[in-house]
């Protein structure tokens, strides 16, 4: 946990680490200023970020903020700084780290000019600071309990018989925000509310994907995912073997669904199609782990007599 405070970095660094966090996300195929799936379902409208005391954040902090809502699962549009957050009468959750602003500003500087005249300029300038979301801070005051976005769902009628598969895969599925990942550190499925889906379809076909990644891990089947965050081409075979197993899965639970575009499709669709003219067995190949991975899945199943192959 890092308390919040300005720190004068040198201009460079600081544009240099926000150009960075946007070219890692667009590397990953998620455009940072376009919220994920149906942020309408998620918050009733399409919010910009707010300070703790409901003024919209602008610029480039819209973006950093959508980004670290997006990649950490937070569905709060409300953010505030570790002394903000003291002085409401809160405290940040211990092991909780925050996510980085900046503030512009101008100084004023004296040179010479070429006749060797002073002369004043205002030269502009980043400072970074640290803010948390609102779901990592305890002890707010009631009207920070809950996002002014929260929707009202209409509920949605669930699908027993696929509930009771991922049941009993064991995996950790955690509810809330509006991204859907398989976090290999924590070993858990982030997945958005089911209502925030098309239909209850999608929703299973993304879990769908997402245990898949899951199976892959190093105490299961293994998958060498060591390089998926830093190699394109290896992050796009991981994908497609992800949305193969997906199909698979579906299949063999009686579920037909009618998809979302995930906003890393269209770049997925583009490294695949890379893979495939470099790669005659990559094809192959997914297609195979995929099974693997279904495979798998379905071992976990109470009574299962399933082989999973080496």
């Amino acid at each position: 946990m890092k308390p919040s405070g300005q720190t004068g970095a040198a201009r460079p660094d600081v544009y240099t680490r926000i150009t960075d966090i946007m070219v890692a996300q667009m590397e990953q195929g998620v455009r940072p200023w376009v919220q994920p799936w149906s942020a309408i379902r998620l918050a009733g409208n399409v919010s910009r970020p707010h300070r703790f005391n409901g003024e919209p954040y602008s610029g480039i902090n819209v973006l950093l903020l959508w980004s670290e809502a997006t990649s950490r699962g937070f569905a709060a549009s409300t953010w505030m700084t570790f002394r903000q957050a003291l002085e409401l009468g809160g405290n940040v959750r211990k092991g909780e780290t925050g996510s980085m602003v900046v503030y512009a500003n101008r100084i004023k500087k004296t040179g010479t000019d070429a006749n060797g005249d002073d002369v004043e300029q205002e030269i502009p300038f980043l400072k970074a600071y640290t803010v948390f979301n609102i779901e990592q801070i305890e002890g707010l005051p009631a009207r920070y309990g809950a996002s002014p976005n929260t929707p009202a769902f209409t509920p949605v009628e669930r699908l027993e018989h696929a509930d009771a598969f991922f049941l009993a895969t064991g995996a950790v599925i955690r509810h809330g925000g509006n991204a859907a990942f398989y976090a290999p550190g924590q070993d858990l499925i982030q997945m958005p509310p089911i209502e925030a889906f098309r239909d209850v379809e999608s929703y299973y076909a993304t879990l769908a994907h997402e245990e898949i990644h899951w199976a892959g891990a190093s105490h299961r089947l293994n998958r060498d995912l060591s390089r998926y965050a830093k190699d394109r081409t290896e992050r796009a075979r991981e994908e497609l073997i992800a949305e193969l197993g997906s199909c698979f899965l579906c299949a063999d639970l009686g579920i037909a669904p009618e998809l979302e575009p995930r906003p890393d499709h269209a770049s997925y669709l583009k490294s695949w199609l890379s893979v495939l003219a470099n790669d005659k067995r990559a094809i192959f190949q997914a297609a195979a782990h995929a099974q693997r991975a279904v495979s798998f899945l379905h071992s976990l199943q109470p009574g299962a007599d399933v082989k999973v192959a080496a």
